[in-house]
């Protein structure tokens, strides 16, 4: 074999590398800030010190830099988040999960090792962050009816997701960038289910310590649980009406409490002119009720997803027809000063004629409210729920009677594109599966569609693609195309094969494994895949070994990112509503590296005949 002699270009382009990590892992540099430098640099770099081929011609000019940015891999993970996103805007999912909590209130523990299983199963065909975004409430709500704080079950969350990751080819952008750098560097191709069995391997003997383990060692993390399940104290007044078809007309009163009506406190049934009031024992609900609630936003709203005619406009108009089809969003405003809503009722003043915004619910700290919302007179200062299209919310902005927060606006589910953005995607991952088109095809045509046909808006789908994952993709492919023009790659290559010279494959093997899971917390999961991939084919190639079980060291320990963060996406999705500090992360999450490379080191290589 020949010996590959560095050049000053080999070794600044190692140094880039470090300079790379050293960046992405101070806190105070945003990631973006670091990749879009990173590919400068190496820009500069071969720019004023270029290296030429035999032919005379670059080996490096400035399009092999930039291509990272057009990676078919790249535009795939950025199409598929689109894909996600279309699932999650429509609430596709919400269904099958709202299930998931219903029964959990007889098997909470059973449901809720389930829901793991459920989320680890979808990750392995789906883009797991909109996976761990519909399951956070869901497991904050099944945490709370086990009296466990949500930080028990938010990391197992993310790691359940990571894990199921690892079985198909589209279990997460690792997957798809270093399957891509395989085929790109050897010329292979990957399928869906090549490293399904191996995957599943690690991914089960991972989900007993996600289940049996993690959770004992979290602490508690107090007041989380309100936080996130949406009972954190602020409660505005809804106003429901009960027309024929509604399904709480005939229930009657258990011990005070209604059987459709829970998570609430009922303030006032009006009955024509007649107004009961707590206890209701015995109370049947009849049609034509009005009935006043209390209950967080977050409740009401999954209430209002379940049954969208339930929650009446304050004003009583029937606003269902108008805004059929129509992408809404949910918005709080406040009654300002010397504003002339103070001392009126809604329908006197005409807000919803003037606005065309629906006032939903009114929140007043100062006492309790026991009327109903139309005959209930404004105050300023009372905080109202307000649904509309998203140009009229945002022309409350110069509204001189409210202000809007806009911060807490968000947007309604559209459920009646729900059937479409789940065939969308059912689409995308059967075609992929069936390899009837390139994945990044069936992505990208998936991604148009759920805009064609309306799941999402531009605007909602550029929102989901993230930036931090394309610029620090497009710097990890530029990193990795610059270490294979230099030689890099495969002079780390012979150089781990001197220090390991005479070792069995399977322990080099395992060592590569390692030293990927630990990178990978380091610097981030897509770049270390990227970066790794050339190395472990030239590993491969040099021993005379198949090159799979070097690439599977390759996803899987770049799928390892476990104890820290940063590392992947979920855990910091996770890492807000289980109140999670930087340590929690590195005394649950590296066991679990340590124990997923036990799994590879005895599976892998008795798997592919390496012992």
């Amino acid at each position: 074999m020949e010996i590959i002699e560095p050049t000053i270009q080999m070794w600044l382009t190692f140094a880039i590398v470090v300079g790379a990590i050293a960046a992405y892992s101070y806190d105070r540099i945003p990631l973006e800030l670091s990749s879009i430098a990173t590919v400068a640099i190496l820009l500069i770099l071969f720019e004023f010190m270029p290296l030429h081929g035999e032919d005379g011609s670059k080996i490096i000019g400035v399009r092999d830099i930039l291509m990272g940015f057009a990676d078919p891999s790249l535009i795939t993970i950025m199409a598929l988040l689109v894909v996600g996103q279309g699932l999650v805007q429509t609430g596709a999912l919400n269904g099958p999960a709202q299930m998931l909590v219903g029964w959990g209130q007889n098997h909470p523990n059973t449901v809720l090792t389930v829901s793991f299983l459920v989320v680890m199963l979808i990750s392995g065909i789906m883009n797991n962050t909109p996976v761990v975004v519909i399951f956070i409430p869901i497991l904050a709500s099944l945490a709370d009816k086990l009296g466990k704080p949500p930080g028990q079950v938010m990391m197992p969350l993310s790691f359940a997701a990571i894990l199921g990751g690892n079985m198909t080819k589209i279990g997460s952008s690792t997957n798809l960038l270093a399957a891509g750098a395989y085929e790109q560097v050897n010329g292979g191709t990957i399928n869906f289910f090549d490293f399904t069995i191996p995957g599943a391997a690690l991914a089960v003997v991972g989900f007993f310590y996600v289940i049996f383990v993690a959770p004992r060692l979290l602490e508690d993390r107090a007041g989380i649980a309100k936080r996130v399940a949406g009972s954190n104290g602020k409660q505005f007044l809804f106003q429901m009406e009960l027309s024929y078809d509604n399904g709480m007309v005939g229930q009657t009163a258990i011990a005070g409490m209604f059987p459709g009506l829970k998570d609430v406190t009922v303030r006032m049934i009006q009955r024509g002119h007649q107004k009961l009031l707590p206890p209701y024992d015995d109370v049947t609900l009849q049609v034509g009720d009005i009935v006043m609630v209390a209950a967080t936003r977050n409740v009401m709203t999954d209430i209002l997803n379940a049954s969208p005619d339930v929650v009446a406009d304050a004003e009583g108009d029937d606003t269902n027809d108008e805004q059929a089809g129509k992408r809404r969003i949910l918005a709080e405003a406040v009654i300002a000063p010397a504003s002339r809503l103070d001392g009126r009722t809604l329908s006197q003043s005409g807000f919803r004629a003037e606005t065309g915004c629906s006032v939903l619910g009114v929140q007043r700290r100062s006492r309790m409210i026991r009327a109903a919302i139309s005959q209930l007179r404004m105050e300023a200062g009372d905080v109202l729920l307000l649904m509309g299209a998203r140009d009229n919310i945002l022309d409350l902005r110069s509204n001189q009677d409210v202000l809007l927060m806009e911060s807490s606006a968000t947007d309604v589910p559209m459920k009646e594109f729900a059937v479409r953005a789940l065939m969308v995607f059912v689409g995308v991952v059967f075609t992929a599966a069936l390899e009837i088109m390139p994945i990044t095809v069936s992505a990208l045509l998936g991604a148009t569609m759920m805009m064609v046909l309306r799941c999402l808006n531009v605007r909602q789908a550029s929102r989901a693609i993230d930036r931090r994952v394309f610029t620090i993709v497009g710097a990890a492919l530029a990193l990795g195309t610059a270490m294979q023009g230099t030689g890099g790659a495969e002079w780390l290559a012979q150089t781990a094969m001197n220090q390991m010279m005479g070792a069995p494959i399977w322990m080099i093997l395992s060592g590569f494994f390692i030293l990927v899971a630990l990178l990978t917390n380091v610097l981030s999961n897509n770049a270390t895949a990227v970066l790794f991939t050339p190395i472990a084919v030239s590993v491969a190639h040099t021993l005379e070994a198949p090159t799979m079980p070097f690439l599977l060291a390759v996803i899987f320990g770049a799928n390892c990112s476990f104890a820290t963060p940063m590392s992947y996406q979920t855990n910091l999705l996770v890492m807000a509503p289980g109140h999670y500090s930087f340590s929690d992360f590195m005394k649950v999450g590296t066991p679990l590296i340590f124990i997923m490379w036990i799994v590879f080191t005895l599976f892998v290589p008795w798997y592919y005949g390496l012992l």
